[in-house]
């Protein structure tokens, strides 16, 4: 059983943001900035690519409740919502989540950045569409 199935089920304490009958919002035990939390459906699924596409739509609203409870109770100015899908992308848990990172200013210890990389854009179109 994974971690967070643990934390669903109750064997593993954790602080609750949010809770229904499918999902759950919890605090993130590693706090990037105050108030970051993590939606998670409470059926496991590994990813969010592998999820019933009813489940996602679901699970985003549930993140869309939760964010703007933060941004208002915590008087944020914005926020970054998240999802890593596999390990190459930084997911560290095999189960579905969606990280709230509230944000406060644009000096908070948050480092979501890209990089221009300079690609054929039609070449990459059409490979995805093959």
């Amino acid at each position: 059983m994974c971690i967070f199935c643990d934390i669903v089920n109750g064997t593993i304490p954790s602080y609750k943001v949010y809770e229904d009958d499918k999902f759950l919002a919890i605090l993130d035990i590693a706090q990037t900035t105050k108030g970051h939390t993590l939606v998670m459906p409470k059926e496991h699924y590994d990813n969010v690519i592998d999820m019933p596409t009813e489940v996602v739509k679901e699970l985003m609203g549930v993140t869309q409740i939760v964010a703007r409870k933060i941004l208002k109770n915590l008087n944020a100015k914005g926020n970054n919502l998240l999802v890593n899908t596999d390990r190459v992308a930084g997911q560290m848990i095999d189960h579905t989540h969606f990280h709230i990172i509230p944000r406060y200013s644009e000096l908070d210890t948050v480092n979501i950045s890209f990089t221009e990389n300079k690609l054929d854009l039609a070449e990459v179109l059409a490979e995805i569409n093959k």
